[in-house]
């Protein structure tokens, strides 16, 4: 059966509302503009929230614009930075899906188009609506009757494309959920990595806080293993806001807890303390989950480093009040959950390795005996896969092997990579 993806432009490929956006470019010097700007956004909230016609509030904001083709030429370069994270990572799943991917918006070809496409998506696929000029450039209106323009509009043209498969629609506002209440598509994904509409996702079958989740639902080939908001980091003691702000937009799921309890420890992939709140080994023995830990100060007990390090854990700490320390550790634990780097880890061995393009990159943790590495590439060479590139690091404790492929993999490949004797943890990081 034909698989389709109907993908919203808004607030879902990209990071913002194009419209709003755009009134910001083309107010700027307006003396009205703060009180114009909200006027538009509340007209945008008011559609997507099905409180006001679709048709309504586009023309509503369209009227309030005061906008030419200078000003869509900044917006368009506004937009193709503000591409949706999850979205722009996972590019190739759009060129290898070309044919089954459409933008559906009500937003406007004349900036959607020059944005997609740099995805591989086709122009013959993008569905949305488009701007009259006047003769000097300027914005007059727009096409009234482009059904994506009207109440309903998205459903209005999915009955004319009639399209024959399993349709997916992926979108935040209550014109993408149209699609479903009408019986047009199988499943509806709210999507909430820019902005989460509760009217929207209380309906819909699935809420979706990154593109990488929906294609982990679906198991679709994607650019990490595992979506990150399924990754529970657990912050405890004094832990500055703004050391969080990376891991916020990587979309991990935090959780702040005023001691480190047990229940919470064994649930969490990260965690985040202080020098008075750290874990104790015992605790540590416990956490099959936990991958990393950031100290905001030095490790209290060697044991704890040496536990940790037993258990497959990597610890990053620094000085306390190190005033670095609010980019320091949060970068070293991202850049070991998303390229397996461990360099000035307090208790891993030293390994930066380089990033390698169109390749798969596995993780295996274990205790430091002879035979190992010989025993994975003995799996890869019976799964006919060729290695590009493998490093391999210990320490008194632990054996740390990076290897990059360049080739599929199945779940046979995995289990028994996990069951090689000695194993302590194995990843699979993209």
């Amino acid at each position: 059966m034909s698989q389709y993806f109907i993908i919203d432009f808004d607030s879902t490929f990209t990071q913002v509302e194009a419209l709003d956006e755009l009134a910001r470019i083309s107010l700027k010097d307006h003396p009205d503009r703060e009180s114009i700007y909200k006027k538009i956004e509340d007209l945008t909230n008011a559609a997507m929230e099905g409180k006001l016609s679709f048709s309504e509030s586009l023309e509503g904001r369209v009227k309030l614009l005061e906008a030419n083709q200078d000003h869509l030429q900044q917006l368009i370069r506004h937009l193709k930075k503000k591409v949706s994270a999850s979205f722009s990572r996972n590019k190739k799943f759009f060129r290898d899906h070309a044919d089954e991917v459409l933008i559906v918006s009500g937003g406007f070809k004349e900036f959607i188009t020059p944005v997609v496409t740099e995805y591989h998506i086709k122009k013959e696929n993008i569905y949305a609506n488009t701007f009259e000029f006047d003769a000097d450039g300027n914005i007059i209106g727009y096409d009234h009757d482009n059904p994506l323009s009207q109440e309903g509009g998205k459903v209005k043209l999915l009955k004319v494309l009639d399209l024959q498969g399993e349709i997916f629609g992926i979108g935040d506002g209550h014109s993408d959920f149209q699609l479903k209440e009408s019986g047009m598509i199988k499943t509806f994904f709210a999507f909430t990595e820019n902005i989460e509409r509760k009217a929207v996702a209380e309906k819909a079958d699935h809420v979706t806080p990154s593109f990488d989740e929906f294609l982990y639902l679906n198991n679709f080939p994607r650019a990490i293993s595992y979506p990150k908001n399924r990754i529970k980091c657990l912050v405890v003691g004094d832990v500055a806001e703004e050391a969080l702000t990376a891991l916020q937009k990587e979309g991990y799921n935090i959780r702040h807890r005023d001691t480190v309890e047990d229940k919470y420890l064994e649930e969490a992939g990260i965690l985040f303390c202080d020098e008075a709140h750290q874990p104790t080994a015992e605790q540590l023995e416990n956490a099959p989950r936990l991958k990393a830990i950031g100290c905001f100060g030095k490790v209290n007990y060697r044991q704890i480093a040496e536990t940790a390090c037993e258990n497959g854990i990597i610890i990053f700490d620094d000085p306390k009040y190190n005033p670095r320390n609010i980019e320091f550790i949060p970068k070293r634990v991202m850049d070991f959950m998303n390229e397996g780097k461990t360099h000035l880890s307090c208790n891993f061995p030293e390994l930066q390795p380089p990033r390698v393009n169109n390749a798969h990159r596995l993780i295996h943790i274990h205790k430091n005996v002879p035979g190992i590495l010989a025993q994975i590439n003995e799996i890869f060479a019976s799964h006919n896969i060729n290695i590009v590139g493998e490093f391999l690091v210990t320490n008194p404790q632990i054996g740390y092997v990076i290897t990059d492929v360049n080739a599929g993999y199945d779940k046979e490949l995995l289990t028994e990579l996990k069951q090689i004797e000695h194993t302590i943890k194995f990843r699979l990081l993209y």
